[in-house]
């Protein structure tokens, strides 16, 4: 498969046989269509996962390794560019606001590596910890900018939001507002889910019932046939006999699961009506074999978003059987370059300020970089 192909290109598979195939006089039913195009839906689906998985399997190892190893270098830079700017804090060669700059730059680097257990870190962590007033100056700051954020979210200003001095609060209180906004918006929703609900009739759920015990029916039917077509007992070849108790152990399965497209691919495997069963059946009863599909859609669809899901997560880029596989593994060659890109900066950082002047310039520009993103 050409790496340039999207994820979502289906390819052939037993679903397209099991679509019911309009006569040469008639065209498709409407129930006809929906049962094909659910099929097709179901066919899509397992090559968008089978496809993503296997795409994860060929770049998933070497990317999480390339991206562990750029982490545990930039973390033991961080810890160095930690201990020098220490020891410069001990001399006499800083002004007062350098010596202000490489405080802030020294506590962002312990807050980045807050989990090392090193006895050496942990040390300087205690070190530097912020004394009490500069500490509750600072988280009174970031309650203020946190409210900002809060109420254009809410889209009105947070009650009495003076009285909450620390972040914590101000999200606590935040928090409380939008749940009072929400519990009124669903008590509206709820009156008029209400008031909709008492004028409906029970025909809609007396519907789903009968397709459902009509599902159960076809089900139960296509069951039996394959449990008589394929009892083990009855066949006096071993290899075949082997073969339908294979067979008669998915069929179990799949029963027990209510998983209709399995048992159809396994009644043609049985050399039994297939497809053309599902043609003869009245609409009624093809609706309701519509409705066991379109579940395993659903339950296809859920498999599909969490893998999608859990991929983007672990590998830290986007990750979509929408999205060609040429697009997702130039993602991942772009982060490994950004992470390696920051180890060689980092490195060459720590070369540069060996030199005093050098070093004043450095903490000057990492200074405004700070303010810029702090606005």
């Amino acid at each position: 498969m050409s790496s340039d192909h999207p994820i979502s290109t289906a390819t052939p598979s037993v679903y397209a046989a099991l679509r019911v195939q309009a006569s040469p006089d008639a065209t498709l039913s409407a129930a006809q269509q929906r049962f094909n195009a659910l099929l097709e839906r179901m066919e899509a689906l397992s090559v968008q996962v089978d496809r993503l998985q296997a795409w994860s399997d060929r770049h998933r190892h070497t990317h999480v390794q390339a991206l562990y190893q750029s982490a545990q270098q930039m973390r033991a830079l961080r810890h160095s560019l930690l201990v020098f700017l220490h020891d410069q804090l001990q001399g006499e060669a800083l002004t007062a606001q350098q010596q202000r700059m490489a405080r802030t730059q020294v506590r962002a680097l312990i807050e980045q590596l807050a989990t090392s257990t090193d006895p050496q870190f942990q040390a300087l962590a205690e070190l530097y910890r912020l004394d009490e007033d500069d500490l509750a100056e600072e988280r009174a700051q970031e309650a203020l900018r946190l409210r900002e954020r809060i109420e254009e979210a809410l889209g009105q200003p947070i009650h009495n939001a003076n009285q909450f001095q620390t972040p914590e609060e101000m999200m606590a209180a935040g928090m409380r507002q939008w749940q009072r906004q929400q519990q009124a918006d669903d008590e509206r929703k709820a009156v008029k889910r209400a008031a909709r609900k008492a004028l409906k009739k029970s025909a809609a759920h007396v519907s789903a019932q009968a397709q459902q015990a009509d599902a159960r029916g076809v089900i139960r039917i296509i069951f039996r046939q394959l449990a008589s077509a394929l009892h083990p007992d009855r066949e006096p070849e071993a290899s075949e006999r082997e073969r339908k108790t294979a067979l008669m152990s998915e069929v179990n399965a799949a029963y027990e699961k209510n998983d209709l497209g399995t048992l159809l691919r396994l009644q043609m495997q049985a050399t039994l009506t297939g497809a053309a069963g599902a043609s003869r059946l009245a609409d009624d009863k093809l609706a309701a074999m519509c409705q066991l599909l379109k579940a395993q859609v659903t339950a296809l669809e859920d498999d599909l978003a969490q893998m999608e899901f859990t991929l983007t997560r672990d590998l830290c880029v986007p990750v979509s059987a929408q999205l060609s596989e040429a697009v997702m593994t130039q993602a991942l060659k772009a982060l490994q370059a950004d992470q390696r890109h920051g180890v060689d900066s980092l490195s060459a950082d720590l070369r540069r300020i060996q030199n005093e002047v050098e070093l004043k310039r450095w903490l000057k520009e990492q200074s405004r970089a700070f303010k810029a993103t702090s606005a």
